[in-house]
């Protein structure tokens, strides 16, 4: 509510944000697409309860170590997920490019630059690097698939979710933003979503999967012993993962809070309903498959990647 009412008396009329995908909008029609979108996340939760109400509780507190281990260790992940993004930001302006967040320049928004490959590839492989392998080789020698999420304890159930909520977003997606994807030709949307989905696999799903909710997400719960309070650590964890997005705009205070507040907007939503779907299922995985690969980024993202490669 704070923010809202902030973005509405500060930028009554315009957005500093390069955001072609939703050109021409107001402030006032924004507003309303962010809160419907979080509107939209809320109602995926009910749906995700009613879903899993009868398969035998997932204790994913239990999952993580002690306390003192538990704490130690998400403190030394927060940090090691800051030097990632300090890293990202050195080794991205070292070669002219956009600093590497979570998302690459023009996910989701759209960017009126064009992208050089070799961005996009090193993009893509310093993220699964850097939060998907290195946080996996160090964690899989001490805790199993089962304690990191990565092994379904009821796989018929988890299969009846992924389809609900990717039918469901996917529905959401397509009435509420028209995606280009659908108006290409059949060769060109082949070619294009494969790649686009090995990408954003490797440059934003994978990395999100086990740095926040493989790892992260079960210490959240044993620190906090609230599955609200979780809910809403992963869901902030995941908006901070994408502090570089392209379009944000720090030149100036007043932009770097609405900046702030539109990463929140974007982020916060689908971070908690993603930490929502590995509380409830106990499986990292779920919420790869329900609400991360294919919808948005292979739906959405697919005209940005065709673009990028020169493959139209």
């Amino acid at each position: 509510m704070a923010a809202n009412g902030w973005v509405a008396i500060t930028a009554p009329r315009a957005l500093p944000f390069d955001w072609p995908a939703r050109a021409g909008r107001s402030t006032w029609q924004i507003l309303v697409e962010v809160n419907l979108a979080l509107a939209e996340v809320l109602i995926l939760m009910g749906v995700v309860y009613l879903l899993t109400r009868r398969r035998a509780p997932v204790d994913v507190a239990a999952r993580a170590p002690d306390r003192h281990r538990a704490r130690a260790e998400t403190i030394a992940l927060l940090a090691y997920g800051a030097t990632g993004l300090l890293g990202g930001f050195l080794l991205a302006r070292a070669f002219g490019w956009h600093p590497f967040g979570l998302h690459l320049a023009g996910t989701l928004f759209g960017t009126h630059e064009h992208l050089p490959p070799a961005e996009v590839v090193t993009w893509a492989g310093y993220n699964v690097v850097v939060y998907a392998v290195i946080p996996l080789l160090y964690f899989r020698r001490r805790y199993s698939s089962l304690a990191l999420g990565l092994r379904s304890t009821d796989a018929r159930n988890d299969v009846l979710v992924i389809i609900v909520v990717l039918g469901l977003e996917t529905a959401f997606q397509i009435f509420a933003l028209a995606p280009a994807t659908l108006n290409l030709p059949p060769g060109q949307l082949v070619v294009g979503a494969a790649f686009t989905f090995l990408l954003y696999m490797a440059g934003a799903v994978l990395p999100a999967m086990v740095f926040v909710y493989a790892i992260l997400v079960p210490r959240y719960l044993a620190l906090t012993g609230s599955v609200i309070a979780t809910v809403l650590c992963g869901g902030l964890t995941y908006a901070g993962l994408h502090f570089w997005d392209a379009w944000t705009v720090f030149t100036s205070p007043q932009s770097a809070a609405l900046s702030l507040i539109f990463l929140l907007f974007t982020y916060l939503g689908p971070g908690m309903i993603k930490t929502y779907l590995t509380l409830r299922t106990g499986n990292a995985w779920v919420h790869v498959w329900g609400y991360h690969a294919f919808a948005p980024h292979t739906l959405l993202d697919t005209p940005h990647i065709l673009d990028t490669f020169h493959l139209r």
